[in-house]
């Protein structure tokens, strides 16, 4: 039976059924997003990060790990930075208290300038007494 479907003449087939398929598909993309609104990717996932998490786009800053991320991982980068703050509570005198967070929010993974391929959802908790900028922006993908 199958011989048979494949041997026959679908254009007449098609046409006594009275189905009519397109020769050539146009797929349009359109943008009705108004102007100036972020991009999806710039929205972070997740309840909203409030003020006093300072939160920052493509940002890694150096510091001494104060919660190895690759084995802390938070649902979102609110939650990292409340694990930041409560960590910073509960440090007991002469312990570091994390003053810095970097979550990575993205499912493919995040760039940062160290040994690691960073996963989605690792929460840093960090600690520097000057925190500096150690990555700003995108990676370039090439």
């Amino acid at each position: 039976m199958l011989i048979k479907a494949l041997d026959s003449d679908w254009a007449v087939l098609s046409e006594n059924i009275g189905l009519w398929m397109p020769t050539e598909i146009i797929n349009q993309e359109h943008d009705d997003k108004p102007e100036g609104e972020e991009d999806d990717e710039e929205i972070l996932p997740g309840r909203p990060v409030p003020p006093e998490c300072h939160a920052e786009l493509h940002t890694d800053y150096d510091g001494a790990a104060v919660r190895w991320g690759l084995t802390h991982h938070n649902e979102s980068a609110a939650d990292c930075c409340q694990a930041c703050l409560d960590q910073a509570k509960r440090a007991k005198p002469g312990e570091m208290k994390c003053n810095i967070w970097v979550y990575c929010p993205s499912e493919t993974g995040c760039y940062s300038p160290d040994i690691y391929q960073h996963k989605n959802q690792e929460c840093w908790l960090k600690y520097a007494e000057k925190p500096k900028l150690n990555f700003k922006d995108r990676y370039s993908e090439s």
